[in-house]
C-alpha cells in the first residue's frame, strides 16, 4: 500500500534537495547514495519532508540541528514521530553532532537497522 502524500510539498521537496545541510550531504554522497538497499533524500511522505527514505526497510533517517532541541520543535519531532510510525515507518534520528564526530557509528546504525529490517520481512 502507498504512503500518503501530500503533492503541494514536492516543489519544497525538489528545492530542498539542492539545499541540503553539511551533514545530510556528507550521509548522503559518502554513505546512503551507494548503499546497497536504495535510498530517496528529502522525500515527501503523509504533510512532511523526511530527510532520508528507504522503502525496502520501511525506514526514515533524521538528522536534526540545534533548532530541534527547542521545546517546541522537540514537541513536534515527536509527534511526527509517532505519525511516521503509525504508517509502519521505523525511525531513527540523529543530531548533526553525531554525523559530524561519530559518523562510522552513525552509519553502522543505519545499515544494522536496514539489514535487520529486511530480515524481519523475509521471515514473514
Amino acid at each position: 500500500m502507498p504512503l500518503p502524500r501530500n503533492p503541494r510539498l514536492s516543489s519544497l521537496a525538489r528545492a530542498l534537495r539542492k539545499q541540503m545541510t553539511k551533514q545530510e550531504k556528507r550521509l548522503w554522497y559518502d554513505f546512503l547514495r551507494t548503499f546497497p538497499v536504495q535510498f530517496n533524500r528529502q522525500k515527501v511522505i503523509d504533510d512532511f519532508i523526511v530527510d532520508f527514505y528507504c522503502h525496502s526497510a520501511h525506514l526514515v533517517v533524521e538528522l536534526d540541528g540545534g533548532q530541534h532541541f527547542e521545546p517546541e520543535t522537540f514537541q513536534k519531532d515527536i509527534e511526527r514521530t509517532k505519525r511516521l510510525n503509525s504508517l509502519g515507518l521505523k525511525v531513527l534520528r540523529f543530531t548533526n553532532n553525531e554525523v559530524d564526530h561519530n559518523f562510522i557509528e552513525v552509519c553502522a546504525d543505519i545499515q544494522e537497522t536496514v539489514e535487520s529490517a529486511l530480515r524481519a520481512e523475509n521471515t514473514h
